[in-house]
This record gives structure tokens, C-alpha cells and sequence, in this order.
């Protein structure tokens, strides 16, 4: 048999990714430019990750777009697993949902899914409680505003979870969780449940607000195998179906291949980690699309296609034309890789300084967030 090239699914990514078998295989949509002028219809300008198709399948999106224009606007959901430090990589997703958020002028429901790290994770339960403040204090820095931005945290706010969760597992049965996460005999009980719980915040508000409003999730594409499941058990119960925003992954410093991971510190930027750390890291470990020497490189150029620095620039370097001076200047051999990775050392350094200012405050705005029930 045939080894597959890649794996994409909530527990595990490696390879690298053909996002193009991606959206066949997993039943999603591009993105269209249709779908980039809706968009950019009611928000004046795109974000990058959406010029740049970092946010590059969806499912339902039309529908969704189709309700705003009736006056049916939608919230929006999504979270994390908090088990360890959070990475630039997870900033990603969450900044992209800010923009949406202040864009479309919309409601929040940030679900930090705890039971689900406890269950799968070897971390006592109080160290999955530890990294849940933690985390936490990172996206409140990324600036979300606390009047329509409401956390869930399924341990805390199981009373409001589980009666709405077990509607949700009463329509899944063992065999479809068995086959969409590949769990056997040995798996806990408890991760056969979780599915359930994180379908609930699809239609919660709906159910405290007594709306019918469309729920709209941004999230990367490894996450989607658990709202395949959620939007028909949903629809069973007399929701809507989310509409979901697809994110790629943004690469680990070593290379092309899987995801970055905040559990191999040295293949990752944390939020934490000072300028001297980042800087290390960047010109120890980014891979480099570079030639053998400086002659050759000046010569024949370099790869900005799979040169980390550079794809990490995508996400960090908003002007659409400084970034394509970079890539051609790389390219053709008159930018040298150190010079490549400096620019993306003064980058991160610069943006981590303001988030790590705005996190240290961040902890006497927790219960402000935390939603009230």
C-alpha cells in the first residue's frame, strides 16, 4: 500500500499539504473572487490572509453572506485547546477573526475547550486550568473588546454546555466518531464525547438570545473534521448549519511540512519569547530557500516559495508591496538570506513587544470576558 503523503486532522498534521486534494477530500470550497467582492462589499478593504488565500476554503459562506444582506447577522465562533504556550501561529486565526469582527461589527464566542486537553493531553488537570489563563491572556491582548466577546470555558461553564451537548451526542453514534478520528478500543471515554461539546457554542447564543442568527467560524483546516459531524447533528436539531473560514497552516521554523507546535519550543515562536530568543531561533532553525554560498546566491537567487522567513512574512507584512519587493529582491539574488531573516527578526520583535505590553495587562480583564450565566 501506498504510503499517503500528508495527514490533516485535529490530532496529528504532517507532510506537506496539497491544499488542493485538501478541498476535495475534505468537501469544502475555494474561496472565489465572487466570494473576495462580498466580502470586500461590506468591509471596505480584504484582509491580507484573504488577498494572500491564507483563509482559502469555506463552506457556506454565500448562505451566510446572503443572511447579512437580509439583516440576519451572524455571530462568530472559535477557540483553543489550551495545553501549552500560544504560538504566532495560533495568533493567526484569532486576528483574522478580530478583523471580521470589527468589520462586520459582531459578536464573539471564544470556546477554550479545556475538558478536551485534559482528556487527551498527560497534563494533570491543573495544568490544563494553568495554560487556560494563560492562554487567555493572549487573546485578550490581541485587543477583542469585552462588551461582545464572551468566553467559554467548558469546565466552568459545563451547566450551560452539557444539557444542550447531550442533545448534540444523542444524534452521533460510536461508528462516525470511530471512523472520523480513527479511535479504537483504547481511546477514553470521554474523547469519544467531545465532539458534542464543541458543537454547542454553533447555536448557544441562539438559544440565550432566543435568535436564529447564522454562526460563522474561522478556524484552520485540521479543525473542520469536528463541524463536518456538528452541521448535520445541528440541522437534526433544528439549526442552522455554520458557515465555516478555512485557514491553512502557517509552517513550522524547520520547514514546509505540518504545522508549528508550541510542545517543540525551538520550531516555534511563543508569544513569550524575548528578542534575543526570537532571534536565535530565526537564524538558527528557519529554513532557508537559499543557495550554498553568497556567490551562487547573488548568482542564481533564492526560493522565497519555501523559505520560511519568507512565507512567515506573509502573515506579518501587510503592505502587499513591500512584500513583493522581498520576494523579488530574494528571487533574483540581491537579497541574501540573513539579510531576509533580519527583516523578519525586526518584524516579530517589534509586534511581540506590543503584545507582550498588552498581555501583562491583560490579567485584570479576564472576568470582564469570562460570559456571566
Amino acid at each position: 500500500m501506498q504510503k499517503r503523503e500528508f495527514s490533516v486532522g485535529p490530532y496529528e498534521v504532517r507532510g506537506k499539504i496539497d491544499y488542493d486534494k485538501l478541498i476535495k477530500e475534505f468537501g469544502v470550497n475555494k474561496i472565489s473572487d465572487e466570494d473576495l467582492s462580498r466580502i470586500k462589499k461590506y468591509t471596505k478593504d480584504l484582509h491580507p490572509y484573504l488577498r494572500r488565500k491564507i483563509f482559502f476554503a469555506q463552506r457556506d459562506l454565500k448562505w451566510c453572506l446572503d443572511e447579512y444582506e437580509k439583516g440576519n447577522k451572524f455571530f462568530l465562533y472559535t477557540g483553543c485547546g489550551p495545553s501549552g504556550p500560544i504560538h504566532i501561529g495560533h495568533l493567526s486565526v484569532w486576528s483574522f477573526t478580530k478583523w471580521l469582527q470589527d468589520k462586520f461589527k459582531t459578536e464573539l464566542w471564544f470556546q477554550f475547550t479545556d475538558d478536551e486537553k485534559f482528556l487527551f493531553k498527560g497534563k494533570s488537570y491543573d495544568e490544563i486550568q494553568k495554560w487556560t489563563y494563560e492562554n487567555m491572556l493572549d487573546v485578550i491582548a490581541l485587543g477583542f473588546n469585552p462588551k461582545n466577546t464572551h468566553f467559554l470555558i467548558d469546565t466552568k461553564h459545563a451547566g450551560l454546555l452539557y444539557p444542550e451537548a447531550i442533545k448534540v451526542a444523542k444524534k452521533i453514534n460510536f461508528s462516525t466518531i470511530k471512523a472520523a478520528f480513527g479511535f479504537t478500543d483504547s481511546n477514553n471515554i470521554g474523547s469519544i464525547f467531545y465532539t458534542a461539546m464543541q458543537t454547542v457554542p454553533v447555536f448557544l447564543p441562539n438559544i440565550l438570545r432566543k435568535e436564529n442568527r447564522p454562526c460563522l467560524i474561522p478556524l484552520a483546516i485540521d479543525q473542520d473534521v469536528h463541524f463536518r459531524i456538528s452541521r448535520d447533528v445541528v440541522e437534526k436539531l433544528g439549526y442552522h448549519k455554520p458557515a465555516i473560514l478555512h485557514s491553512k497552516f502557517m509552517p513550522p521554523l524547520t520547514g514546509m511540512e505540518g504545522k508549528m507546535s508550541s510542545s517543540e519550543d525551538n520550531l516555534s515562536i511563543l508569544t513569550t519569547d524575548s528578542e534575543k530568543e526570537i532571534e536565535t531561533k530565526i537564524r538558527k532553525y528557519a529554513f532557508s530557500g537559499g543557495r550554498s554560498t553568497i556567490e551562487e546566491h547573488r548568482k542564481k537567487g533564492g526560493n522565497p516559495d519555501v523559505d520560511v522567513s519568507y512565507q512567515w512574512l506573509t502573515y506579518f507584512e501587510d503592505n502587499d508591496e513591500k512584500l513583493k519587493k522581498i520576494y523579488d529582491d530574494y528571487k533574483s539574488g540581491s537579497l541574501l538570506t540573513s539579510e531576509l531573516k533580519q527583516i523578519l527578526i525586526e518584524k516579530l520583535n517589534k509586534f511581540l513587544k506590543k503584545h507582550q505590553e498588552k498581555r501583562r495587562k491583560a490579567g485584570k480583564l479576564v472576568e470582564k470576558f469570562v460570559l456571566k450565566f
